[in-house]
């Protein structure tokens, strides 16, 4: 590789102007990577890796905001002697295409030292809890106890999956690396080893209670409250409550997911809730004091004389309370007229001596003058 002198200025690598963005840059480098792998290139292979290093290395200053500033204000001498030595492989995550699996940046430019990769960490999964609670529950809130099976770890092992006084052992395969590398040209490929999982280490003596898993399946009793204004889809989040985590990894969480029952008088929008009162013809015409349904229990309101069917009447505060706070929502009262299907002898005479009193225009429609024309035009 040149030295520090020697080496050519990055952005001539790439074959890009000082102002390309970095799409730009991405592009070009893209360009040039295929252009000289050493793969493709087996006739001239050590020029095409002299090449590769150098557009990778001018790739790794110019992608990086901070590296390119310091090399646009000082040029190579402010980078250091190795401006790549403490490089984030992300930036070539838009690769992987390009180069057909994971390549070592450490390998490729001798920086690496065979680190031993640490046990594979892994959380526990999430849980799912479905749970049916009544109007008034919802309403109100409760607290309440609900059995929840899940992996916990296994108390005998610990959750090591190995026989208690042993534990496990440093992989045979891959050297306790948790990973295996080939030889692919010139890069070396990395693969996750088969045989412990990427953990580097394998259990030989089992633990007879968990067989080797860690876990065991237990039922766990817990107590959750549920607040005042949940709705059906509701999520009540429980933190670590989930399925236990593998090689000391945290627990997963537990989501309790809500449904309510339907009520059998109100009606629910948000916060809001509806409900339909019957009321009879005296108390519309004449006006009236009437009991009608909250959450609280009963309560009276007056009818206006005059109402008509479909009037509603809201009961300010007296809806569904607030799942964040700040209060409830309002009842809707609809007022509706019912017709009475049977009448008594005396009701019926009643009504008649009122219909005789009525305007005739409200008259029944057999006496209005509307009724005549109609009954003269057909005969």
């Amino acid at each position: 590789m040149a030295t520090t002198n020697q080496k050519r200025d990055y952005y001539q690598v790439l074959g890009v102007n000082r102002q390309a963005g970095a799409e730009e840059i991405k592009k070009a480098y893209r360009r040039l990577a295929l252009q000289w792998h050493p793969d493709r290139n087996p006739s001239n292979k050590h020029e095409a890796e002299e090449r590769f290093k150098e557009i990778t290395e001018a790739y790794t200053v110019l992608a990086d905001p901070q590296k390119r500033t310091a090399y646009d204000r000082y040029g190579h001498a402010g980078l250091g002697p190795q401006p790549f030595a403490d490089f984030d492989e992300t930036i070539f995550a838009d690769f992987g295409d390009l180069f057909g699996g994971f390549f070592n940046l450490e390998d490729l430019f001798g920086l690496g030292g065979g680190r031993r990769r640490r046990a594979r960490v892994r959380r526990g999964a999430d849980l799912r809890y479905d749970m049916e609670i009544s109007f008034e529950e919802a309403a109100s809130g409760l607290t309440t106890k609900i059995k929840v099976p899940r992996q916990e770890p296994c108390p005998s092992c610990r959750g090591s999956g190995a026989r208690p006084g042993t534990g496990p052992t440093s992989c045979g395969a891959c050297q306790g690396r948790g990973q295996l590398r080939y030889q692919q040209g010139f890069f070396t490929v990395t693969r996750t080893c088969p045989q412990c999982q990427g953990t580097g280490q394998v259990v030989r003596d089992l633990c007879p209670e968990c067989t080797g898993s860690g876990q065991l399946q237990r039922e766990r009793t817990l107590e959750i409250k549920i607040p005042a204004g949940v709705d059906t889809g509701t999520r009540l989040r429980i933190a670590g409550e989930g399925e236990a985590g593998s090689q000391g990894g945290s627990a997963g969480d537990l989501y309790v997911v809500l449904h309510v029952q339907e009520h059998p008088v109100f009606e629910r929008r948000e916060n809001t809730l509806y409900c339909s009162v019957p009321i009879t013809f005296p108390q519309a015409a004449l006006g009236a004091e009437i009991r009608v349904p909250t959450l609280d229990g009963e309560e009276r309101i007056k009818i206006p004389s005059g109402t008509q069917s479909g009037t509603i009447i809201r009961l300010k505060g007296k809806g569904f309370p607030n799942l964040n706070g700040g209060g409830h929502g309002d009842l809707l009262v609809e007022l509706n007229i019912v017709t009475p299907k049977k009448l008594s002898r005396e009701q019926r005479r009643l009504i008649e001596q009122l219909a005789e009193t009525w305007p005739a225009e409200n008259r029944p429609v057999e006496r209005s003058s509307l009724f005549r024309r109609v009954k003269d035009i057909f005969g």
